[in-house]
């Protein structure tokens, strides 16, 4: 069996905790030329992007703190590379899912966190 990385680990963690949340997945790493959206997903009135951030327990930095501002500005566009491919009347909204994983069995979370409409700065989660 092969053996799966943190990052891949995460991203699928992540997707069941939507999943488990009551979000409809679309698409999972969508590439455009601009960039790469982790996952697309839906729910109620919003089109979600999210970004997944995974890091072992003792990490030096919360996860959250690896979306630069020039990731979340690659993010974006390949968004709309996305909502110009795929018309929707749901609002757009960007988050960020951090994933705290377990080094000896990266497919178990120890933690998961949520950062719903991280990119917005007036209410950033980000504190920047």
């Amino acid at each position: 069996m092969a053996k799966i990385s943190s990052g891949a680990a995460g991203e699928i963690l992540a997707a069941r905790f939507l999943l488990d949340k009551g979000y409809r997945l679309l698409a999972t790493n969508y590439r455009s030329r601009f960039g790469e959206v982790d996952i697309i997903a839906e729910i109620d009135r919003f089109l979600v992007f999210v970004e997944v951030k995974t890091r072992g327990e003792n990490a030096y930095f919360e996860p959250r703190e690896a979306v630069t501002l020039s990731k979340r500005q690659k993010i974006i566009k390949a968004a709309m590379g996305y909502i110009a491919q795929h018309p929707t009347d749901r609002q757009p909204r960007f988050d960020v899912i951090e994933v705290y994983s377990d080094p000896k069995s990266p497919m178990k979370a120890k933690g998961i966190r949520h950062l719903e409409n991280a990119f917005d700065n007036a209410g950033s989660s980000f504190g920047f």
